[in-house]
């Protein structure tokens, strides 16, 4: 029974994991006047506000950060066509090196607007949405993480872009290792992944060891289709910061996360078992990050020990430190990830 138990705290700290971005915020100033957007049909990229519409006005005043989204007055929105078919959008703004932003599942580019907002001061910031994710297009196919690679590759070779530091938070963490089996470390300067486990669910011969020092978190394929299936985007919540409260907001008023699509890539996702990609392909400098309150601590901790050289950043509970923490404390993140990726330039 207490097995049960703990089971049970495991699956429902799980769910509040993979559901990074889709909490209920409401507030909001846009309106769907739709006669004013720019509709993303070309390989192209326009002001944020020519393609949402409207300007937004944010619930929370936050000084040193916008309080409309025109004042990010450089930020603009994109799109491409992928080789199967599926247009596929992303956030830009700044200047100088490119950083490339891949957020996890359900998660968009509004989520990270303050963080592209104070990275964009000495970068050139990408920020791409997956397929069936924020901006861009639905679709009943490609929905695997190997297709989400080979998105990532299209989208720098559409923008020539030779050579930039990536960071992959959760999902996207997984689609950087896809691209790395796929294609190699390159075009990667540096990379940061953000509190992704190596192993969501156990292969069949894995011993219990194994499992707790990988902090894996599924007991099986089975316990993750039944987890999946069970979740009402509508109705969850997770606590926020007035950060990701205001970013949490523009999401909830330009993307729809419809069930439908977004689940189809989960059972890949959940799936996989990327270690042999992390012990064996990543020779590039890299940074951890992940807090005390993640349930995937464990996890990353492992990850520091596999990759040689990485540097490990662990937030504690003042600072926000769970599995939202790139949307939470955009502050310090930023302040770390500048300074990983300025070291020994």
């Amino acid at each position: 029974m207490k097995k049960k138990a703990v089971g049970l705290v495991k699956i429902l700290l799980l769910l509040s994991v993979i559901l990074i971005g889709c909490s209920n915020v409401q507030e909001t100033n846009m309106s769907n006047n739709e006669s004013s957007k720019v509709i993303l049909t070309e390989n192209s990229a326009y002001s944020a506000i020519s393609v949402l519409g409207k300007d937004f006005a944010f619930p929370n005043r936050i000084e040193g950060m916008p309080n409309k989204l025109s004042d990010f007055e450089d930020l603009n929105i994109g799109s491409f066509l992928t080789s199967d078919g599926v247009r596929l959008s992303y956030w830009t703004a700044g200047t100088g090196e490119p950083l490339i932003l891949l957020p996890g599942w359900s998660v968009n580019g509004a989520h990270f607007l303050n963080v592209m907002y104070l990275l964009s001061e000495n970068y050139r910031v990408y920020t791409l949405d997956p397929r069936n994710q924020g901006l861009s297009e639905d679709v009943l196919f490609g929905n695997r993480i190997s297709r989400y690679a080979t998105d990532l590759k299209e989208f720098t070779d559409y923008l020539d872009i030779k050579s930039a530091n990536y960071v992959g938070h959760s999902m996207g963490a997984a689609m950087l290792w896809s691209y790395i089996d796929l294609y190699g470390t390159k075009k990667i300067n540096k990379v940061a992944f953000v509190d992704q486990p190596p192993v969501i669910v156990p292969l069949p011969n894995m011993t219990d060891e194994e499992r707790m020092e990988l902090g894996v978190p599924f007991d099986s394929s089975e316990q993750l289709e039944n987890a999946m299936a069970s979740i009402d985007l509508s109705k969850m919540d997770s606590s926020s910061t007035l950060y990701s409260e205001n970013s949490t907001s523009l999401s909830n008023q330009i993307a729809n996360n419809d069930m439908e699509y977004l689940i189809r890539v989960m059972y890949d996702h959940g799936t996989n078992d990327w270690r042999d990609v992390i012990q064996n392909k990543i020779d590039v400098t890299t940074a951890i990050f992940s807090g005390k309150l993640s349930p995937n601590l464990q996890s990353q901790q492992w990850l520091h020990s596999a990759i040689p050289n990485s540097t490990l950043y662990i937030y504690s509970e003042e600072e926000h430190g769970d599995h939202s923490l790139m949307e939470k404390n955009p502050v310090k993140f930023t302040s770390d990830l500048q300074e990983f990726l300025e070291r020994n330039k």
